[in-house]
């Protein structure tokens, strides 16, 4: 039995699945925690590795990394890290990103050379940051790169100049572009200050190299494009991951160029493209409702489900905290419609509604980048709701279908192995179990949403 490893090294945890090659069939796993912060020293995410493929990895023909995006890792002459690694979640460098945007070119311009409106998240702004408040460091720092690409260098024993990253990851960056497939040195020079040593761009299924106990190692990728490596989505899928946040991401045949940046051009870990929006608000807007209820998960089902289509003219816009799609950082949830009818199910259903709409518009914009979903994919925590997978398929507008839940992230990493070790044109064809499939019909609740959607959108202007 030839086995392969694949790993999923999040903000939160590094998961390792140990997996038959051909057939996909997961052997074994672990999991080990990484510290809490914004921040973090790579070296534990070195020592969570070990703890969860303890047993594991010395097993495995090939192993691949699927890491958190966007991340700095910074290196001095020496290969030894300059600082804790600023992760994506960190947003110290928000003015950096609107600086470098606006000295520039603007959004456009970035969009074009890049595929991104640059963000607090992605790596050119945390270079940015670095330059300007920690001097001391940047003088240090000669080469940069991210999080899964010093793991990758780690378990090849590689050196910083023998580096390398996958398309994926680099398109997170600021200053790569999915369009030519090559790094845009101007962009990291407008961001740092100077040119800097960064991993070269392996191809989707080229061995990079050997680990200490002989297993073929595979470029690796980013988590999202792990995800829908692990999924196994072709052009037209797209993805709709229902965590804390909503993400909406699919594969496509053409390279996004989005101004207004609510789709990220990303690519993906085949040699195509990967759109991407992602919202604040998903599974908490449903956790708010529930307890505003008083209810349990499955009661709260129950009373969403025992409602009509369009929530007895209830409407709910669920930017509880502010949204990034659109950008609206200053807007709060707006229910709209109530009247003396108004039931506690109405409530419940308008929840689940406002929050899947939320993610329509992400279709939507992905649609307007080129990329017409023929299929949604429902994946994440919130997707075990009944509620929420019953309701999908009207406010999508399109067929709807749930996988069997799984790490698909660290499945993803583990096909990319097989892939690498197989020496084929193509990743192998994986199946994870029974898929439930739910027909999709167009309903009046996208267009009762847009239209709260378009009267509230300037009143978090004038707050």
């Amino acid at each position: 039995m030839t086995l392969v490893a694949g790993v999923d090294s999040s903000t939160q945890s590094t998961k390792v699945l140990l997996v038959e090659a051909e057939t996909g069939e997961i052997v074994d796993s672990g999991r080990a925690s990484h510290p809490d912060g914004t921040e973090c020293p790579p070296e534990a995410w070195w020592e969570a590795l070990q703890e969860a493929g303890a047993g594991l990895l010395e097993r495995a023909d090939a192993v691949a990394v699927a890491g958190q995006q966007h991340g700095m890792v910074a290196l001095d002459a020496d290969d030894q890290v300059v600082r804790p690694a600023l992760l994506w979640n960190d947003t110290r460098s928000a003015p950096q990103a609107e600086r470098l945007t606006d000295a520039h070119g603007g959004p456009g311009a970035w969009a074009a050379d890049t595929g991104l409106v640059l963000a607090a998240s992605f790596t050119a702004t945390k270079l940015a940051w670095l330059a300007e408040h920690e001097p001391e460091h940047a003088a240090k720092t000669v080469s940069v790169m991210l999080p899964h690409d010093w793991l990758t260098m780690r378990l090849r024993g590689a050196t910083a100049a023998e580096a390398t990253t996958d398309r994926s990851d680099a398109s997170g960056t600021g200053y790569w572009s999915p369009r030519t497939g090559a790094y845009v040195p101007e962009r990291l020079v407008q961001a740092f200050g100077r040119e800097l040593a960064l991993p070269r761009v392996a191809a989707p299924n080229e061995t990079v190299g050997r680990t200490a106990w002989g297993a073929a190692v595979a470029p690796g990728t980013g988590d999202n494009a792990g995800a829908a490596l692990g999924l196994g989505l072709g052009p037209g899928d797209v993805a709709v991951s229902l965590g804390t946040s909503g993400t909406v991401f699919g594969v496509s045949e053409v390279p996004a160029n989005d101004p207004s940046g609510l789709v990220a051009g990303f690519a993906d870990a085949t040699g195509r493209y990967l759109p991407l929006v992602c919202t604040l608000n998903a599974a908490r807007v449903l956790d708010t409702f529930r307890t505003l209820l008083g209810v349990d998960h499955a009661e709260f089902d129950a009373l969403a489900l025992s409602a009509a289509p369009g929530s007895g003219g209830l409407t709910l816009l669920p930017y509880l905290d502010g949204e990034r799609t659109p950008a609206r950082p200053s807007a709060t949830g707006v229910l709209s419609g109530i009247t003396t009818g108004a039931t506690r199910a109405d409530l419940a259903r308008a929840a689940v509604e406002g929050m899947l709409s939320a993610q329509a518009d992400g279709l939507a914009a992905m649609a307007a980048q080129g990329l017409e979903a023929s299929r949604v994919l429902l994946i994440g925590g919130a997707a075990a709701s009944e509620a929420v997978r019953r309701i999908a398929p009207a406010v999508f507008g399109v067929d709807v279908e749930i996988p069997p839940a799984a790490e698909y992230v660290a499945l993803g990493a583990a096909r990319q192995a097989a892939w690498a070790l197989s020496g084929r044109e193509h990743p192998p064809q994986w199946q994870h179990g029974d898929t439930e499939r739910l027909t999709g019909t167009a309903s009046a609740v996208t267009r009762q949403y847009a239209t709260l959607r378009n009267e509230t959108a300037s009143w978090d202007k004038h707050q």
